[in-house]
């Protein structure tokens, strides 16, 4: 039952945080750091999961993947569209596979995610005090260059670094290059799909000699969780960028990132690192 529960709190914190500009990495390295599964195990679990998110993306625009795939053997905008995606996942995808090793080792403990906490802040911040100055160039995201997704695709890669934010990269990158809010969350939606669908299957066949049948119970409640909590997440995340900035959760990762400095610097919580 201890397995069932870490999986279902696990899914919850991934389904919550994944689409959120707020680091679902560094919310699940922590979290997972406090209920004691910091395994190799437990690691992979954590990148596993994130493809119960991404399925939720995927039933939330179920017609405009439908309509890709059928427009990918045409020139149009459906192949236009599949081929900004393809762009915007390399990046990440390169520098990962280069860099991606180091910088776990160097940067997976709790001092290094909380600064990034402040640091993505600090950002968020300032975009949306200079992107109130100034109308949005893109609206659509079928307006995007393949400069554009580009673009969108070095964003994504700051990603790297655990605290900083997968979806918070793309979305507050996008707004710097002249995405509306809407347009920068979408598209970001959409770039989630391939980048987390093949670290999460990457990561599941470089460990599976980790794998035993008992896991089987546990990581469905982990996907399962995480799909309906982003689900939900998701939807109520487009209503709000229609009508409010992404100052508050700039807030909230000051108040996060200064929360794990000062619980691990006084020894109250130990968070893994």
């Amino acid at each position: 039952m201890t397995a069932y529960l870490v999986a279902l709190v696990l899914g919850l914190v991934e389904g919550l945080t994944e689409f959120l500009p707020i680091s679902s990495t560094g919310h699940l390295v922590l979290a997972s750091a406090l209920l004691g599964q910091v395994d190799d195990k437990g690691k992979v679990f954590d990148v596993v999961i994130q493809s119960g998110a991404v399925l939720a993306i995927v039933l939330e625009y179920r017609e405009r993947f439908a309509a890709t795939v059928r427009g990918l053997w045409r020139p149009g905008p459906e192949r236009a569209f599949a081929v900004n995606v393809a762009i915007a996942f390399v990046p990440l995808a390169a520098l990962g596979l280069l860099f991606g090793k180091a910088l776990k080792a160097a940067l997976f403990n709790a001092t290094s995610i909380a600064a990034a906490f402040i640091v993505g802040a600090l950002v968020i911040l300032w975009v949306e005090r200079r992107a109130s100055d100034r109308a949005p160039r893109i609206t659509d995201v079928d307006a995007m260059t393949p400069l554009d997704a580009l673009k969108m695709g070095l964003a994504q890669a700051f990603a790297l670094v655990p605290g900083m934010s997968r979806s918070g990269s793309t979305i507050i990158g996008g707004m710097l290059f002249g995405f509306s809010r809407e347009a920068a969350t979408r598209f970001s939606f959409f770039l989630a799909v391939p980048t987390l669908l093949i670290a999460g299957a990457y990561d599941l066949l470089k460990h599976r000699d980790l794998l035993t049948a008992a896991d089987l119970g546990p990581w469905a409640v982990g996907l399962v969780t995480a799909f309906v909590t982003a689900w939900l997440c998701v939807r109520w995340l487009l209503r709000y960028v229609s009508t409010h900035t992404f100052t508050p959760f700039a807030y909230y990762r000051l108040a996060f990132g200064a929360m794990i400095l000062v619980t691990a610097e006084r020894g109250w919580i130990s968070w893994g690192g």
